[in-house]
């Protein structure tokens, strides 16, 4: 991958190729940003200019036999760490190598959701297993194929479980000669403390709004069209291009989101006594299928952050300040209705119940419980009044 590759991130750019040319390359650095804004590309790019024989000061040549194999994610000094799923195809990465050079060279920008739904796996949560550690180990024992660093870059480090991380840490505190750790994640609060401590951490900011803008015109979207997508996707090119897409699973959040606070709605403030027991069955059945298992728990937390966003959408509604909104048509058509309901008596409330439903999912609790009993606290707090 080339540096000139990268959509954005010209600051980042600066910095990597410098340390590279000035001979100051830390041996473990922690690419930490939002999903969807190149902290891979970036760290590939970087891989690539490190070992390139012909590097200007600008990019790499990407023609040397070097390059070449780079770009193909072959090079036998590039290695790969992510989370996977235990399958009878293998339990360590190796055995996902084809599926995640797929991903990469022809998906572009992709999040977990999107790799674990690449690995046919949707319906679990992956994890970089114990078993990892000792083939990172064993991979940078090797000789190097050539003169250049060995570089192990680990996606997702916050995956690993805690017998990995122990390992690694050991790995981190006496690294070999001429290798870089390059750790790309979204969550580095999640790593370790002692991790942290010993990794040089890189924030990558969010793309500008005209950066994502532009791209998505080089791939057709009209100008006015790639502006207005551009500014909802807060700065993920991966969030704009979903965004582009709207496929008929982004639409689906929207509908569950407009039936879950409908009937929350009907149950809590409407008198009528036939209305109000058709919805709490229909909130009973809406829970049950948020639950059922072809679902997968990383949908479930995608809907529920969702849900999140679209309720900060909806409180700002009220002060009628448009350009302080985030939306979509269809999203802002039911807010036109809906956002007198999210106001300062409910809104802090209602959104801790959407992160604790989210943290209780990620901790594999009882889905089922979950959906249901958010269900039942939404519908006490969308009859709050106003503070």
């Amino acid at each position: 991958m080339l540096f000139s590759q990268v959509i954005g991130q010209d600051a980042i750019k600066r910095q990597l190729r410098l340390s590279a040319r000035e001979g100051r390359i830390p041996h473990a650095q922690l690419l930490a940003g939002k999903a969807g804004i190149g902290k891979l590309h970036l760290a590939l790019a970087y891989a690539q200019y490190l070992n390139c024989p012909h590097r200007t000061d600008e990019d790499s040549c990407g023609q040397c036999p070097t390059c070449l194999q780079y770009q193909k994610l072959q090079h036998p000094d590039l290695h790969f760490v992510f989370p996977i799923v235990k399958t009878d195809a293998g339990d360590t990465c190796d055995a996902f190598m084809e599926p995640w050079r797929e991903m990469i060279l022809e998906h572009g920008y992709f999040d977990l959701e999107d790799w674990y739904s690449q690995l046919g796996v949707e319906t679990k949560q992956g994890l970089i297993y114990e078993k990892e550690s000792s083939e990172i180990l064993r991979k940078l024992s090797l000789k190097s194929f050539g003169d250049g660093y060995k570089v192990m870059i680990i996606w997702q480090p916050e995956k690993m479980n805690a017998a990995c991380a122990n390992k690694l840490l050991k790995l981190l505190e006496e690294p070999a000669p001429r290798t870089v750790f390059l750790l790309v994640s979204e969550h580095p609060e999640q790593l370790l403390s002692t991790i942290q401590s010993r990794v040089q951490l890189i924030r990558v900011p969010s793309l500008p709004t005209e950066t994502i803008a532009a791209e998505l015109q080089k791939e057709g979207v009209a100008p006015q069209e790639a502006q207005s997508i551009a500014r909802i996707a807060n700065g993920s090119y991966l969030q704009a291009q979903k965004k582009a897409r709207q496929t008929e699973e982004d639409q689906q959040e929207l509908h569950d989101f407009i039936e879950l606070f409908r009937d929350a709605y009907t149950v809590g403030v409407i008198s009528d006594p036939q209305k109000k027991y058709e919805s709490l069955g229909r909130l009973r059945q809406w829970s049950y299928e948020m639950a059922d298992s072809k679902v997968g728990r990383e949908k479930q937390k995608h809907f529920l952050q969702y849900a999140q966003q679209q309720l900060r959408e909806n409180y700002i509604r009220n002060y009628a300040q448009e350009q302080l909104n985030y939306q979509l048509p269809a999203e802002h058509d039911f807010s036109d209705r809906f956002a007198p309901f999210i106001h300062d008596g409910n809104v802090e409330q209602i959104m801790n119940q959407l992160a604790l439903a989210e943290r209780q999912i990620e901790q594999n609790g009882n889905a089922k419980m979950i959906f249901f009993d958010l269900c039942l606290q939404m519908i006490v707090l969308i009859k709050q009044k106003k503070a």
